[in-house]
């Protein structure tokens, strides 16, 4: 049977046949381009019962190309579908009941053949590179692809990365970040527009996101050379909601402390004798270093004591533990020089993680069909762009951190230097 579905006798026939299962990997336009300002070249479809792939072409230029429609039609017809990375696949196509089953880390990066090194360095400036690329090319790259991935398909696939984190990442990376172009230029690389978007990696040791797309890390943008002053809103403010003691906040949770309502740092600031800005210090050294001597009896330092014990106990004792909200699990065979505090802190990253997942899935929610955007999150910060006739909005947001008993400052500029 043939392997490039371009006729319309070669379509109807693939498309009529019940192939139940598959795994599907899109062929963009270029893969040195954002998804989010990409299209789809061809796909790539390897039903599971059969023993090749097939390539269904949309916009190749040696091949017939197949009608936009008809492959969405097609594809509903599908009881299964296993992508690679489930919230790439979602600027192309905004398909329900994906399975990402690229979960492990660190993740499956496939390698670009040599031809498209060879193209992409021909035509550099070319944003359709892969419609040129000779189409048996692309067939033997995604056959690669399949090949490295297809022993995860009956894996476990964990379903508050597939169904919450790549909803929400995929979502703040189309609303992009509107840029001053000459000044973004001057401390980037060059753009077309006025616009640049960002790419989070959450598959990593802790579930932390990275975010990183062309060299820029907008995870750590420089605080000191002007570079944030690129960034400016499409509407009229930027408003930055910060979470203050973020991990002091969850491990309290954890080990079931109440600080109250009293800011968390000025309890700190109280225990240990000393003034507001020396407390956070000592606090943020003791949580990721251990817990100071002159310190260990504090009912807080105790109750973390007794947690990080337990919490090594079962690392030990089962090879592994749980996160409670996203159930990622620490795998003590794949982690090297794992100790007990450590593993704390790799617990908290990954909790932070997790509930900034579902403060964003709710801010997303609340904030559809409207102007204002959250446009970049950054571990315990959330970037707004907002619409000034929409500033009510923004207490109902600040309700949403009040709802995870969560503190915030906040802050207000024409740009994201906040100066």
């Amino acid at each position: 049977m043939f392997w490039l579905v371009e006729s319309k006798d070669q379509f109807k026939l693939f498309a009529d046949t019940n192939w139940g299962e598959v795994f599907i990997e899109i062929i963009p336009n270029s893969y040195l381009i954002h998804p989010t300002q990409n299209n789809v070249c061809a796909l790539y479809i390897r039903p599971l019962i059969s023993t090749k792939g097939f390539i269904v072409p949309l916009s190749h230029s040696e091949t017939l190309n197949v009608n936009t429609t008809e492959i969405n039609t097609m594809l509903h017809k599908f009881d299964s579908i296993y992508v690679r990375d489930k919230k790439e696949f979602l600027h192309y196509l905004p398909l329900k009941d994906l399975l990402d089953i690229n979960q492990q880390n660190p993740p499956y990066i496939p390698e670009l053949l040599q031809t498209h090194h060879i193209f992409n360095n021909r035509f550099p400036n070319k944003k359709d590179v892969n419609k040129i690329i000779p189409i048996v090319k692309h067939y033997e790259y995604c056959e690669e692809i399949y090949n490295n991935l297809k022993d995860k398909i009956n894996g476990k696939i964990n379903e508050f990365y597939n169904n919450k984190s790549s909803m929400v990442f995929n979502s703040i990376e189309r609303n992009g970040l509107r840029v001053n172009r000459e000044k973004f230029e001057s401390h980037f690389h060059p753009i077309d527009g006025e616009y640049v978007y960002t790419q989070y990696n959450f598959k990593t040791l802790t579930g932390r996101p990275s975010n990183k797309f062309k060299g820029v890390n907008y995870a750590a943008l420089n605080k000191e050379n002007n570079s944030r002053e690129s960034f400016i809103p499409r509407n009229d403010n930027f408003v930055e909601f910060d979470i203050g003691a973020y991990h002091p906040t969850l491990l309290a949770k954890l080990v079931d402390y109440d600080f109250g309502s009293e800011d968390i740092h000025t309890a700190f600031a109280k225990m240990y004798g000393v003034e507001y800005k020396k407390a956070k210090e000592l606090t943020f050294k003791q949580l990721y270093g251990g817990v100071f001597d002159q310190y260990k009896d504090l009912e807080f330092f105790k109750k973390v004591q007794v947690y990080t014990d337990n919490l090594w106990e079962e690392f030990k004792e089962k090879g592994w533990i749980e996160c409670p909200i996203s159930k990622h699990r620490f795998v003590k065979e794949k982690m090297n020089e794992m100790k007990p505090q450590k593993l704390l802190n790799y617990l908290l990253q990954n909790l932070e993680t997790a509930m900034n997942v579902h403060i964003l899935w709710d801010i997303i929610k609340l904030l559809r069909n409207k102007k204002t955007k959250i446009v970049l999150y950054t571990y315990d910060s959330f970037l707004f762009d907002v619409d000034k006739e929409e500033e009510d909005v923004l207490g109902e947001i600040k309700e949403l951190f009040n709802k995870y008993k969560l503190q915030i400052k906040t802050c207000y500029g024409s740009d994201y230097n906040f100066k």
